[in-house]
């Protein structure tokens, strides 16, 4: 079975902020069947307190109008935190696909009960990703979750 090519879009983005220095998350926007924006955990890169993934990315997509973001999906290589989840239920984006949520798990309940659809894929290139990284970096992760 070949990979979900916005999933596969989204560890691209989280494998280049790696690369950067960078948490290994990434994410895309998808409206109708196209990317709209990409996005990468870029906290360490830009010293930032808000750029995760997911907000990376609603960033990069511009200001687009609710009913844009009413038909568009959300991707992450790792289950949204409550910063990115709140982000999501503001815009009233109807369906989120998580990469993985066996590293980290958001708020997954809470955003189910608004009436959005996750689906978890549990890709094992996207634990790995996070396994490895959070090994090797613990203390940077910690921060990124705000332990």
């Amino acid at each position: 079975m070949s990979r979900d090519p916005f999933l596969q879009a989204a560890i691209e983005e989280a494998r280049q902020g790696l690369a950067e220095g960078g948490i290994p998350i990434g994410s895309v926007l998808v409206c109708e069947g196209k990317i709209v924006a990409r996005g990468r955990n870029r906290r360490l890169q830009q010293g930032s307190a808000i750029h995760h993934a997911e907000m990376n990315c609603l960033e990069n997509a511009g200001r687009l109008s609710a009913a844009v973001y009413r038909k568009c999906v959300l991707y992450s290589t790792l289950s949204p935190c409550p910063m990115c989840s709140g982000a999501a239920l503001l815009y009233r984006i109807p369906r989120i696909v998580i990469g993985e949520n066996v590293t980290f798990r958001g708020p997954e309940d809470y955003v189910r009960s608004q009436g959005v659809e996750l689906d978890i894929r549990q890709d094992p290139e996207c634990i790995e990703l996070m396994r490895t990284f959070v090994a090797a970096h613990p203390e940077l992760w910690n921060e990124d979750i705000g332990e």
